[in-house]
């Protein structure tokens, strides 16, 4: 059995995925995420949450599909951890899970015990 290597991996060293290895493929979800971000001031006064939903979908399309936004996300999550964990948490990023349990896990081992 071969292993991979990380950084064999990011230099292209990897089977194809799908239809989203597609270099147009890709540019057209960017594009979408875009139009979708544009359309957020129009869905926002529709009652109900259209306006947040629409949005996250756009971002989440842009930041899966280009380094130059996923750069600037982790920039600002470093400089406001609290927005960075809500935006985490309406992405459904799996990370975020895994910290958010790995904090409770500390919270919980830190409270004293009552008897």
């Amino acid at each position: 059995m071969k292993f991979r290597t990380q950084m064999g991996a990011m230099n292209g060293d990897r089977p194809k995925k799908g239809w989203t290895d597609n270099y147009l493929v890709r540019q057209c979800l960017v594009g979408l995420g875009f139009v979708l971000i544009a359309l957020t001031p129009l869905v926002g006064p529709i009652p109900g949450p259209g306006g947040i939903i629409v949005f996250g979908a756009g971002l989440s399309l842009i930041l899966k599909y280009t380094g130059w936004a996923k750069r600037l996300y982790v920039r600002f999550k470093r400089r406001h951890p609290n927005k960075g964990r809500w935006a985490d948490w309406s992405l459904r990023r799996a990370s975020a899970r895994r910290r958010e349990e790995i904090r409770k896990q500390s919270d919980a081992g830190d409270a004293p015990l009552s008897d």
